[in-house]
């Protein structure tokens, strides 16, 4: 299993570091919060309405320290170097074919690894939805870590990690206090949130 990601390959990711903080300064925008103390959990990003939500959470990773990973469909993860480019770039490959679900695919990676981190969109999209996709609730309930709530603010212009959330599996419940933490944040396309 393929171990370094381009957020965690020495030199690499300090040189994007030092760019990223100075173009971060540059364009009047601020990385806030710290990187988690916790070795494994589910971050979330919100509001997700734009096109520029994830260049704009790379940024933040690298700033932050963080090692991020995407889930996407097994076949971007063909043998040979499409593969190994896109698993440096932080993607985890889940087979929609199997018998076990993405969930359950997700925490069998969580139990395999001693750090690990997935970065999801809890909308599932950039067009306005009434409701999130579970799927990272789900997750981070089924390995036992935490949900860290990382967002970006066009208003304040600041992007970063903000608390963590313990989930105590009672989703209609829980997913009302972590929406209250995005209440207050505004998109590129405040429209679509």
């Amino acid at each position: 299993m393929q171990t370094r990601t381009i957020f965690s390959t020495p030199y690499v990711s300090g040189f994007f570091r030092v760019v990223f903080k100075l173009l971060t300064r540059l364009r009047g925008w601020q990385v806030v919060g710290e990187k988690p103390s916790d070795k494994k959990y589910v971050l979330i990003a919100a509001p997700h309405t734009s096109n520029w939500d994830f260049p704009t959470m790379m940024v933040a990773a690298f700033v932050l320290g963080l090692d991020p990973h995407w889930v996407g469909k097994h076949t971007l993860f063909p043998k040979g170097i499409i593969g190994v480019i896109m698993r440096w770039f932080g993607g985890v490959g889940v087979d929609r074919r199997a018998a076990q679900n993405t969930v359950d695919q997700m925490v069998a990676q969580y139990a395999t690894r001693d750090e690990f981190m997935v970065l999801i969109a809890p909308e599932g999209t950039r067009s306005k939805v009434e409701n999130w996709k579970a799927g990272f609730y789900h997750i981070a309930v089924g390995a036992g870590v935490p949900i860290y709530l990382a967002f970006l603010d066009t208003k304040k212009r600041q992007t970063g990690v903000g608390k963590a959330f313990y989930p105590t599996g009672n989703y209609e419940k829980d997913i009302l206090e972590i929406k209250a933490f995005y209440k207050d944040k505004v998109g590129f396309n405040p429209e679509l949130f």
